[in-house]
């Protein structure tokens, strides 16, 4: 009999229910209840410092590796919430060892998988224990709001401008007390009030961003600041004093405001908490109404008035300007050519030039926003560039170009992949499973069964539920793979229409449906200074 014991501390305290503790106690209990059970039979797996909000322990991991190579017949834990908080987590555990043939014990509730009670008491325990952790939980959120009311910087990487000074004081009970709260950094806070004021002057991003540039002011990382970066710092409400209008524009966006017209400050700044959701993996911004806005310790560097205005603006510049503009009535492949140098779009631009004011140019984004420091890629003659691509995709046209030969040809291979899918055996035997299942659940219903066939029964219901497992598996994996012939099928067909549309219709075309019918043939196409690329669907 192999016994293994897991022990589980989240923080090292030397005292209380420690890891030498619980293994010390689960000796005691095998050497009393598990026969066959000798002290070279027990191996001790130990993760201290790790809560069981998961199963990503290391100690707990390995373990796990080595019952599934079946080096033991019993788990032994002090107490169950050793193991996990979550139920899920926990019941997939117990299926797994039950599979294996492997009996868990938790001797402080004295519960035993070995016998039917036992599983079902334990199960119900996980249960109070994920209820105890998710309170838990839920009393520290509110415990982190409450403290975000009183103004503290509650940590994290600082705002540009500021650093994270701990701060101690003694409170009425005598008790010693450490907080956070910003703290200007001197140089860095001069970079964002030159931010604030080349806005209010110049009142577009974009022209703060080459103003920065120029002046060779750069970010916390050494790099230039980016767009989206010095857009962060203008929203940013750390900013901004905390003064009537600043309350006022908040109370009007329906935020939580934590101070009263009476306090607010002509020098004191806002802070501000619950401005994302980072349960989303790309952390998105919640709205207005879900921040909460207390006044911090630090010093604000603007006026609500000013911060109030910087919001107006550049609202007013994302309705006018949401995205740069790719579409125009001169140009067929603004924003479809790719700058081999910076990997940016590029964009066409009519010249300034008297007389003639149909010629454009394609320039790099990146050029376009930062001049030659961003990216120094020549630029390129708008028409000519737009006469060179409809040239070489009118080539295609041409019956002997080969190119409906090769479509055909890939759209009879994809019929063919089609027709031999086995999808339908895969049913049949799905169906099999589940009358044979259906069948001997009715056998269980009928009076007077014996506990040998109920054995028997079970024990094939088991392996067809294993059977039927796999067979789902390998249904959505061939499903999958079948949609994807569809979808290239269309895709083949959608190709095919657009080379024909291309030889008869093109020039009747409108600049819009012109460049959607380059899309549906153009991969994409790059510049690499010198040529020009064009990469076709399918080639």
């Amino acid at each position: 009999m192999n016994v293994a014991i897991y022990s589980r501390k989240s923080v090292y305290t030397g005292k209380g229910e420690s890891i030498e503790n619980q293994i010390e106690m689960c000796r005691q209990y095998i050497s009393g209840n598990i026969s066959n059970a000798t002290e070279n039979n027990i191996t001790v797996f130990e993760d201290e410092g790790f809560s069981a909000k998961d199963m990503d322990r290391p100690q707990f991991q390995k373990m796990l590796r080595e019952i599934r190579q079946k080096k033991f017949n019993c788990l032994v834990c002090y107490r169950l919430d050793r193991i996990s908080r979550n139920v899920g987590d926990f019941a997939k555990l117990i299926d797994e060892l039950n599979e294996l043939g492997v009996d868990f014990i938790s001797i402080k509730e004295k519960f035993d998988t070995s016998s039917p009670m036992g599983k079902a008491m334990m199960m119900i325990t996980s249960v109070f224990a994920q209820l105890e952790r998710d309170t838990l939980a839920e009393r520290v959120r509110d415990n982190m709001f409450m403290l975000a009311r009183s103004g503290r910087w509650l940590g994290g990487t600082p705002p540009t401008g500021f650093i994270s000074d701990k701060i101690t004081k003694v409170d009425v009970d005598g008790k010693t007390r450490k907080a956070c709260k910003l703290k200007f950094n001197i140089a860095e806070i001069e970079t964002v009030k030159v931010i604030f004021n080349k806005f209010l002057e110049l009142q577009k991003v974009s022209a703060v961003y080459k103003q920065l540039l120029g002046l060779g002011i750069k970010s916390r990382n050494g790099k230039p600041f980016s767009q989206l970066g010095i857009k962060e710092i203008l929203q940013n409400p750390v900013y901004c004093i905390a003064d009537k209008n600043a309350r006022d524009y908040f109370i009007s966006h329906n935020s939580e405001v934590c101070f009263t017209e009476e306090n607010c400050s002509s020098n004191l700044g806002l802070l501000s908490y619950n401005k994302r959701d980072y349960k989303k993996r790309n952390v998105p911004r919640h709205e207005k109404s879900e921040w909460i806005i207390a006044i911090g310790k630090h010093k604000g560097i603007i006026t609500g008035k000013q911060w109030v205005a910087i919001q107006g603006i550049l609202e007013a510049n994302k309705l006018s300007n949401p995205t740069t503009n790719a579409h125009n009535d001169y140009s067929l492949l603004s924003g479809m050519i790719l700058c081999s140098k910076c990997r940016r779009r590029m964009f066409a631009r009519l010249r300034k030039t008297r007389g003639k004011s149909d010629l454009f140019d394609y320039i790099c984004d990146g050029k376009l926003k930062g001049g030659n420091k961003i990216c120094d890629c020549q630029n390129l003659n708008g028409k000519q560039t737009d006469d060179t691509v409809c040239d070489y995709l009118m080539q295609y046209t041409n019956e002997d170009s080969g190119i409906y030969q090769m479509l055909e040809r890939l759209k009879k291979d994809l019929q063919t992949q089609e027709k031999s899918n086995p999808l339908d055996e895969i049913n049949i035997r799905i169906n099999k499973c589940d009358a044979e299942i259906n069948s001997l659940v009715f056998s269980l219903s009928q009076p007077n069964v014996g506990q040998v066939l109920i054995q028997r029964v079970s024990a094939r219901m088991d392996e067809l539920s294993s059977e039927l497992e796999l067979l789902n598996a390998e249904k959505e994996r061939l499903q999958t793979e079948r949609n994807l012939i569809t979808d290239k099928e269309v895709q083949l067909d959608v190709l095919s229409t657009a080379l024909s549309s291309l030889k008869t219709y093109f020039n009747e075309l409108t600049i819009q449906e012109k460049r959607t019918l380059i899309k549906l043939l153009v991969h994409r196409i790059e510049w690499d200074g010198e040529d020009i690329h064009i990469f076709i669907y399918g080639e």
